[in-house]
């Protein structure tokens, strides 16, 4: 099924969220959305229900895009209302633990459960933003959605393949994030931040304005990426993987968070 004929659920409009829903909405797909307090921008189409159960109750494909500490009480929630041939997709960043709790939590409905990892930041591209999935609904996921355009690799049919990949490479990017905010304010300290743009230059290539997006991405976005690294915490905690550099990226964007907290 692809435009008018598909219906897809959005729980959490959020910035993912709303850009998911819009640009769904835009495609000719019928979208039912749901936000405890929903504060973007929508598009005229997109239709908002009153609860999450309401939402999920007669769409072919399920967005549950909140955040991972509520991702197992949402699947509760919704699945009075879920049913054989629906596909719940679980896009939140989480532990491929979390994944697989909320795949046993959505098993008895008859539902296929997608653990889909999202692998770049949602804007500038939005719906078409690369997917990786996985679990018993990855297949199913991806025939709905790859016909309208979106950029999906499906992996296997284990639920938690998605997340780890998602988790392993969010050890690098937010790692290196951290390093740069790290140097970079040092270097105003000390006098010598151009000295230390070069050093930087040196090893990611790319111009200031790279760095920027580092900075910036980090300030913006720092209560999300602190639920990231928390979940790559307890990723790596639990394969008894010493996440020393992952906890110490951890304290960096907690260190943001209380910063910009008025």
């Amino acid at each position: 099924m692809a435009g008018n004929n598909l219906t897809v659920a959005v729980l959490g409009l959020g910035e993912a969220g709303s850009h998911f829903a819009n640009d769904l909405a835009e495609l000719g797909v019928g979208v039912v959305g749901y936000d405890p307090e929903p504060k973007r921008a929508l598009h005229p189409a997109v239709r908002l229900v009153g609860s999450n159960p309401e939402a999920a109750r007669d769409a072919d494909v399920v967005l549950s895009v909140n955040l991972s500490a509520v991702a197992e009480s949402v699947a509760a929630e919704v699945l009075p209302a879920l049913q054989p041939g629906q596909v719940y997709a679980e896009l939140n960043t989480a532990s491929p633990d979390t994944k697989r709790a909320v795949a046993a939590v959505v098993a008895p409905s008859g539902a296929l459960v997608a653990d889909v990892a999202i692998m770049a930041p949602v804007p500038p591209k939005g719906i078409r933003t690369p997917l990786l999935v996985s679990g018993p609904g990855a297949k199913d996921f991806a025939e709905k959605l790859v016909p309208l355009g979106l950029d999906i690799e499906v992996l296997t049919d284990e639920v938690g393949e998605a997340a780890t990949r998602k988790l392993l490479r969010s050890i690098v990017y937010k790692g290196v994030a951290a390093v740069i905010g790290e140097a970079v304010e040092a270097g105003r300290v000390f006098g010598l931040e151009p000295f230390v743009r070069e050093q930087i230059r040196s090893v990611i290539g790319g111009n200031d304005a790279l760095i920027d997006r580092f900075l910036e991405g980090s300030k913006t976005h720092a209560l999300r990426r602190s639920h990231e690294l928390e979940a790559v915490v307890a990723m790596l905690t639990a394969r008894d993987v010493e996440p020393v550099m992952s906890r110490a990226t951890l304290t960096s964007l907690q260190n943001l968070i209380d910063r910009t907290q008025p």
